[in-house]
């Protein structure tokens, strides 16, 4: 699965399934995809195409069993309800072994609710849509007084947003894989989020 063409670039792996916020990894992925320190993938839990939230018909580049988890730099967790209807997604185990072998997780909006409720976020600062959003849809959450009211926090290696941040979301992961310098990040952030673009 390793891009032949960017061989020491990060390998990123995007979660997509029926009805995800596509518009949650709008202004993220294609800033990845067109760089070189990145190599973007998408998959599904069987290489099924899916159809996003927005009503994109998305064909993934591999099923989740063909994801070898020690070739992975970071998984993407876009939000929508299938998190906050406990709907299985199949991704726990390759989620564990992320988790174990120290890469980064990013997840946003719902996707939060999935790292709660699986104990991930109990130890580390974190953020989400709110407090009590994520007290009602991860029941086995342990992590409130850990929790951070902002758009976007990153802590170790698990990046976490409120759902109406995804420009926030997008400048938490290029910091985590120095996508560009930071007064590039910095640039970039504000001429999307400000329309202010300074040299």
């Amino acid at each position: 699965m390793i891009n032949t063409a960017k061989m020491h670039a990060h390998n990123i792996y995007v979660f997509l399934f029926d009805g995800f916020s596509d518009w949650e990894i709008a202004y993220l992925t294609p800033e990845l995809y067109k760089s070189d320190k990145a190599n973007v993938y998408t998959f599904t839990v069987d290489r099924m195409a899916i159809t996003s939230g927005g009503g994109l018909k998305i064909s993934p580049h591999v099923s989740i069993e063909q994801i070898n988890s020690q070739e992975v730099s970071m998984l993407v967790l876009p939000g929508g309800t299938v998190w906050e209807e406990k709907k299985p997604t199949g991704i726990d185990h390759l989620l564990e072994e992320i988790h174990v072998n120290g890469k980064t997780i990013a997840a946003i909006c719902g996707a939060t609710t999935f790292l709660a409720e699986k104990g991930y976020l109990d130890d580390i600062k974190h953020t989400s849509n709110a407090l009590p959003y994520l007290k009602q849809f991860a029941p086995a959450y342990k992590g409130s007084r850990n929790y951070i009211s902002d758009l976007a926090v990153t802590d170790r290696n698990i990046i976490t947003a409120n759902g109406i941040a995804p420009i926030e979301f997008a400048r938490e992961v290029f910091k985590k894989v120095a996508l560009i310098s930071e007064e590039g990040i910095e640039q970039w952030y504000q001429l999307f989020k400000n329309g202010v673009w300074s040299d």
